[in-house]
């Protein structure tokens, strides 16, 4: 065989696993397994990718702006947030009792509550469409987007020093956002995913924050720790994690490659669309809108923040911190069919703090804000009431009695 001949098959290699690895993607970024059988699709490629440009088009999903600002994390990253004032200034400042969730003393507030909405891994803050939707102009509310995702700068240690992504640089980066958009008055912190275990990095590194602002948090889809140990729906033979031996190599090819890889991952677009259905969502009737919507938001990632942010994940370890939010009004909710952080890892946060509310939603996936938003909105509204933010409880009350909240 000549030496071209060998080259051009090397290359049809990389090619190969670039393209396995463009489709292991959507695995990674919604914990879904390797194998499963895709639903076989009946129209052409061509006709499909119509279907989805019209979509995008069409659908509401994401549309929501809000006053635009930008925080400066300690290496100089800009982090882009959005805020969301109040419709009635005067009413937010009227005082409200802050009540706990299982009873406890009431105290007045001078200051409106700030509502501050931190997304997940591969995802940005238009994830929390319906919720953002349902609070709107009921309360004041804060969404970001963390380093290197959605309208976010690059992280500038990882770009220019190539440090690693930690968990605990991401609590850093919440406060920066804080002191930005929200440098005074009681705070109500809600995290899905990675933003949840931000929320427990926050409190790791200023316990006084929270002591003294916080009054209520929401971990959704969340884990305070064990990542590693997660098989995203791979298989275990002879007591072997197949995912701890196939997800290193992966990722160590999307930072080798991450060009070759991107190609790849347009390449598998139907693989990647079926991947998303399925083990973003744990109903397979989901509106092709809104499933179209998930996979725009994580497929917004490039690969190579998909291999630099994963072993943040897997190393995170914040169990002790969920202490800080003891006592306070606290809800943790997740998919009953949730593949990326299974509903035991809310159930340990649950243990770990005996006053939450743990709600497990029966059929749903990892995306359970989108997929079962009426849930997420009417828990969340309680724990809001609590905290002390009556008239955002009342605002998403007013909106699904409404019927629109899915119009927002």
């Amino acid at each position: 065989m000549s030496e071209g001949e060998t080259t051009g098959l090397d290359a049809v290699g990389r090619w190969r696993g670039a393209g396995v690895a463009g489709a292991a993607i959507g695995i990674i970024a919604t914990g879904a397994a390797v194998g499963v059988a895709v639903e076989r699709l009946t129209v052409g490629r061509g006709m499909r990718r119509k279907a989805r440009l019209a979509l995008d088009a069409t659908a509401p999903y994401g549309t929501l702006r809000g006053t635009a600002g930008t925080a400066l994390a300690e290496d100089g990253t800009e982090l882009h947030y959005e805020v969301d004032e109040v419709d009635d200034p005067a009413a937010a400042d009227a005082p409200s009792p802050r009540r706990r969730l299982f009873g406890g003393a009431a105290r007045p507030q001078a200051e409106p509550v700030t509502v501050i909405f931190s997304h997940g891994y591969c995802l940005g803050q238009d994830a929390w469409h319906f919720q953002r939707a349902a609070l709107r102009g009921a309360v004041r509310t804060v969404f970001w987007d963390q380093r290197s995702h959605g309208r976010s700068g690059r992280g500038v240690s990882q770009r220019d020093r190539q440090e690693p992504v930690s968990i605990d640089l991401l609590g850093r980066d919440l406060k920066a956002v804080i002191d930005a958009a929200a440098p005074a008055g009681p705070l109500v912190l809600v995290g899905h995913s990675m933003g949840g275990m931000t929320m427990m990095a926050l409190a790791a590194q200023y316990p006084e924050l929270v002591a003294e602002r916080v009054v209520g948090a929401a971990f959704i889809g969340t884990s305070s720790g064990l990542i590693a140990e997660l098989t995203y729906g791979l298989p275990v033979v002879g007591g072997l994690n197949v995912a701890r031996r196939v997800l290193p190599g992966i990722f160590k090819l999307m930072t080798a490659q991450a060009e070759l890889v991107e190609r790849g991952r347009r390449a598998t677009a139907d693989l990647f669309a079926g991947l998303i259905k399925r083990y973003s969502f744990g109903s397979r009737d989901v509106d092709p809108a809104l499933a179209r919507f998930a996979e725009r938001l994580i497929e917004a990632t490039p690969v190579e923040i998909v291999a630099e942010f994963y072993p943040a994940l897997a190393a995170h370890d914040k169990v002790e911190a969920l202490c800080a939010f003891d006592h306070l009004p606290v809800l943790v909710l997740a998919g009953e069919r949730d593949l990326m952080t299974p509903s035991e890892h809310s159930e340990a946060i649950a243990a770990a703090l005996p006053d939450a509310e743990l709600v497990l939603v029966p059929g749903a996936g990892h995306l359970v804000m989108l997929e079962n938003p009426g849930v997420v909105d009417e828990h969340l509204a309680r724990m809001l009431a609590a905290a002390g933010a009556g008239e955002a409880a009342r605002g998403i009350e007013q909106r699904r009695t409404a019927g629109t909240r899915r119009h927002g």
